[in-house]
């Protein structure tokens, strides 16, 4: 595979780097870490050039929301 233009090497750099946060987000999970906030970048590179990374990004965006409203609604 050669990358011709310099537009090729950004979207491999990307797709590459969000596949490695993501794989170390993972482990940070069961590992000593910033697990969560490793996915989310992760998934923030790879929504970039994947449809299914923007809806999962999102859709972490919206539960993320509705949690934190349960639990500032418990703490008042």
């Amino acid at each position: 595979m050669i990358l011709r233009t310099v537009a090729q090497v950004r979207r491999v750099f990307l797709v590459i780097a969000g596949f490695t946060l993501l794989l170390a987000g993972v482990v940070m999970l069961v590992t000593p870490g910033p697990g969560m906030f490793a996915i989310f970048l992760g998934l923030g590179l790879l929504a970039a050039e994947f449809v299914w990374a923007r809806r999962l990004m999102d859709r972490i965006k919206r539960e993320g929301g509705r949690v934190r409203d349960a639990v500032w609604k418990g703490k008042n």
